[in-house]
């Protein structure tokens, strides 16, 4: 019997952070939750900050995932908008860091690969392929994209475990 790994997934943003929590059991993959975390806009910048860290430290205590994957921050023509993502990041990779869970980084462009088959996938794809892979979830946008980031981990976990007892 294969053991089984919960996976959370993170789709960071200062606006609207994705999350996904998966179950693995061999190649056998189960969604369990999803959702989009939406601090208020109004609000200073540190106070959204300490509003993703709450959430997902809540969503680790909650679901107790045993390992954690986030999506690695794009270059973006707007310097400003990149370092808000960047803070944005940081707060969504304290949490499960400080729960002593692995977190792993993974690029877009792999992420759309991994679940899709092809790097430029647009979000209508990403979301239609993670409703085939967890059959009966029908996850939109953020939470999708947070969906297919846990599902790339549990495919690029396996192979890197794989080659390290090589």
């Amino acid at each position: 019997m294969a053991l089984s790994v919960r996976i959370l997934g993170i789709d960071p943003g200062l606006r609207r952070m994705g999350w996904g929590m998966i179950d693995v059991e061999g190649s056998r993959l189960s969604a369990i939750a999803h959702g989009v975390v939406t601090p208020p806009t109004d609000a200073p910048l540190s106070e959204r900050l300490i509003h993703l860290f709450n959430a997902v430290g809540a969503l680790v205590r909650e679901h107790r995932p045993d390992e954690a994957a986030i999506e690695e921050a794009f270059m973006a023509t707007n310097a400003s908008s990149a370092l808000k993502l960047g803070h944005a990041r940081a707060a969504a990779l304290l949490a499960p860091a400080q729960a002593g869970l692995p977190v792993a980084e993974y690029a877009a462009r792999l992420v759309k690969k991994s679940v899709v088959g092809t790097g430029a996938a647009d979000k209508a794809q990403v979301a239609a392929m993670v409703g085939v892979l967890l059959p009966g979830t029908k996850a939109t946008a953020d939470a999708a994209d947070a969906l297919a980031i846990a599902i790339c981990h549990a495919h690029h976990r396996r192979v890197s475990r794989i080659g390290s007892a090589a």
